[in-house]
């Protein structure tokens, strides 16, 4: 038979409400009892009733992910940063896929499933600052990414615009004086092609270098191919460049085996520098030089955020929040560090 919350009591030594303070993660409980109960709850096997602790308490201890694709290494690495975010707070994640497509956003928004947790974060790519309306849920919502600022519910995002003239004014830095960059969006300003295009032409401007549209590689997503590709294209217009900024890693590495390919030296032909601080990166050959945008900053101040939210009983007397994480400049061998 399987056992109950009395018997892991039993065995602990502890009253049943002990054990259920445990098992939601209550802080008043000293680090022995808790080591005791865990322990008790271990040897006997004992599996709480999620549903009966959902009805009684009106809480699933179940929180919602929805982010565009995680094929894609920073959003793959952004949800395992919010799994231990959770974890951490004895929740559980429930992660979906969205394609940034923007019909299966909504869907998200408006699924039955969302019924299974007690609040969403929400990474959107085919909605934006227009659909700020649509976004107005009943459920705990915190919003990340770059698609809709001042909306109504809490945003957590990073500093597209200063991280990208960051990173081109470390190439400026090097002696590089045209810098091409990788992965713009056609027409984009809000968004993160948008803002760091304006990082990258704002650091030009601070260097007294006149901004040259035929540096500038459009793609449509921001996948290595496409780095690959918008590098192709850069060097079959037969423009200069010594140095190479691309908005993500994704698209610095595609970028760096196409330069490679055609016998130029990385950094001492072309230095490039990417955005996002994935792992690969450290890696590559050479090591790739990037932005880390503070994933983990926002990973945990989005679930804390959500938390408070999903605590909160009279949600609609708070003010959205809009937060902004710290971002750090990764220098390697890609750039000549």
């Amino acid at each position: 038979m399987s056992s109950t919350i009395h018997d892991v009591a039993k065995l602990a030594g502890v009253s049943f409400k002990t054990v259920s303070n445990v098992i939601n993660n209550f802080p008043h409980v000293s680090d022995a009892t808790r080591a005791r109960v865990q322990s008790a709850i271990d040897e006997l096997g004992y599996q709480p009733n999620l549903s009966a602790r959902s009805l009684r308490s009106g809480r699933s201890g179940v929180i919602g992910l929805a982010v565009p694709e995680l094929s894609l290494a920073y959003f793959a690495q952004l949800a395992d940063e919010v799994i231990q975010a959770a974890e951490k707070r004895g929740q559980v994640v429930l992660i979906e896929q969205t394609g940034g497509d923007r019909t299966r956003e909504l869907e998200v928004l408006r699924s039955p499933r969302l019924q299974l947790t007690d609040g969403l974060l929400f990474s959107p790519l085919g909605l934006g600052i227009d659909d700020a309306g649509l976004v107005d849920i009943d459920t705990p919502l915190v919003l990340l990414g770059e698609r809709i600022f001042n909306g109504p519910a809490d945003h957590v995002t990073m500093q597209n615009v200063e991280a990208a003239r960051a990173a081109t004014e470390h190439l400026l830095s090097t002696g590089r004086r045209r810098i091409a960059v990788v992965g713009a969006h056609e027409g984009e300003v809000i968004g993160s092609a948008g803002l760091r295009l304006t990082g990258y032409t704002q650091a030009l401007e601070a260097a007294g270098i006149p901004f040259d549209e035929s540096l500038v590689s459009y793609v449509d997503t921001w996948h290595r191919a496409n780095g690959a590709d918008g590098t192709r294209r850069l060097l079959a217009s037969g423009v200069s460049f010594d140095g190479l900024f691309a908005m993500n890693d994704e698209l610095a590495l595609g970028a760096m085996r196409v330069l490679q390919e055609v016998g130029l030296v990385i950094p001492d032909d072309v230095a490039v520098i990417g955005f996002d601080d994935v792992d690969e990166g450290q890696y590559s050959i050479p090591s790739l030089s990037t932005i880390d945008p503070g994933r983990r900053e926002i990973a945990e101040t989005a679930v804390d955020l959500l938390l408070a939210q999903i605590a909160d009983k009279d949600r609609s007397a708070r003010e959205p929040q809009e937060l902004l994480s710290t971002f750090r400049l990764v220098v390697r061998e890609s750039s000549g560090g």
